[in-house]
């Protein structure tokens, strides 16, 4: 262990991460060895890099920003849905879909101590959030009579919780050999002068890294390798807080098989042209969202010819890929985008400091950044009390108060 330590004092000079080991010697013999192991595996370039990062600002003004083309799902015919259903069931029915929940969050935010997907919202039924997304395939299974693999992203602080959590409840009745976790990875979280924290064990403060993030755990857990072992090729992902969510959808499987999309997203009207979201664009030629923050008044009233929203197609983070794409993105590095936390810490005389105001840089990166690298995608607009329920403040919008009342509207419970 001695050369280890040498080694690990060495990188952490070279970034003037040294403290790190302020408290080396408080831990007992097995910590020690974890904490190196843990900075060992820590990319200090790419930290100072972050950091740096911090102090400018991206700037979308010579940006060229476009309309992006959508179809509208309502207003398909009736033939055009029967057609497109037939040929979307087929693929599903050759064991061709999988679907990707990404499920590291907790559930603090509405006052919940377990992971985000363990919380119930008050149905009558008191399914979870977890049963509630898995009710989908099971309905597929006595629908297609195929079973759908589910592979959930997990992370470092929930995973034991979720998998626990699932069987428990033994997989909702889901075959268990169908189920597959896997971790997504994290980033340390920096203050303001650059150093990683510590966290209340004493070892670097680690963050998830973002929804974007996805791709890169997807290939370095085995799930792409895995997937393509089972002849899938197309994948849903989403998140995990929409119980509306409609992972197995025929008619966006059918669509972007018969245009050759490789990526098909689908997307909301706006509420209006004040509504704080992420929205469909084309920048500088490539699909892209951008975040409500990047938009001008102007464009953000801006209508077409049928008095619609130019830039309205809301991103729901509802998002099918084929394979084929996948394995690209994944060997593909998205952007950090920084954010300023409230980060509880030990500090260097050794005392657990939980800050009043934010303290700390927090980096992620997002899975819409992985548009600009492909040339097209279709969009499919879906209708938000069919397929738009979030859950994810304790009160108000988007709360389980009305997340509960959109699916029991949907699904007429009373």
């Amino acid at each position: 262990m001695e050369e280890k330590l040498l080694m690990v004092k060495e990188k952490l000079a070279k970034y003037g991460q040294e403290h790190l080991l302020n408290f080396y010697n408080e831990l007992s013999e097995d910590k020690k060895s974890e904490l190196l192991d843990e900075i060992l595996t820590i990319d200090f370039k790419q930290v100072e890099d972050l950091y740096e990062s911090t102090k400018t600002k991206p700037d979308f003004t010579e940006s060229k920003i476009e309309p992006i083309p959508h179809i509208t799902k309502s207003e398909l015919s009736n033939e055009e849905i029967e057609k497109y259903t037939k040929i979307g069931e087929q693929i599903i029915k050759q064991g061709k879909l999988a679907v990707v929940t990404m499920a590291g969050g907790q559930g603090t935010r509405l006052g919940h101590s377990g992971p985000k997907g363990t919380f119930d919202i008050g149905l009558s039924s008191h399914k979870s959030i977890f049963e509630i997304l898995c009710d989908n395939f099971k309905l597929a299974k006595e629908k297609y009579d195929i079973v759908i693999p589910w592979y959930l992203m997990t992370s470092e602080e929930n995973h034991q919780d979720t998998v626990k959590f699932f069987e428990e409840n033994n997989y909702f009745n889901y075959p268990k050999e169908a189920v597959q976790f896997f971790k997504q990875g994290t980033l340390p979280m920096l203050n303001k002068e650059g150093k990683v924290l510590l966290n209340e064990l004493k070892m670097p403060k680690q963050a998830p890294d973002g929804h974007g993030g996805v791709f890169e755990a997807m290939r370095k857990n085995g799930v792409i390798y895995n997937m393509k072992e089972r002849g899938i090729e197309w994948v849903f992902i989403s998140g995990v807080d929409n119980v509306l969510v409609k992972p197995i959808d025929p008619v966006l499987t059918a669509i972007a098989t018969e245009k050759n999309m490789l990526v098909a997203s689908k997307s909301l009207v706006k509420a209006n042209p004040k509504e704080k979201v992420g929205v469909f664009c084309k920048k500088d030629g490539k699909p892209s969202v951008i975040e409500y923050t990047e938009i001008s008044d102007e464009m953000a009233n801006a209508k077409d010819e049928n008095g619609e929203l130019l830039y309205g197609e809301s991103h729901i983070l509802c998002n099918q890929f084929n394979i084929k794409i996948l394995e690209e993105l994944a060997n593909n590095k998205l952007p950090y985008h920084v954010a300023v936390k409230k980060a509880s810490y030990i500090n260097e005389n050794g005392e657990y400091v939980v800050p009043e105001e934010p303290n700390a840089y927090k980096f992620e990166s997002f899975l819409f950044d992985a548009f600009s690298l492909i040339p097209e995608m279709l969009i499919l607009r879906v209708k938000r009390e069919e397929e738009f329920a979030p859950v994810k403040n304790a009160e108000g919008v988007d709360s389980p108060e009305t997340a509960r009342n959109l699916y029991n509207n949907y699904y007429h419970l009373s």
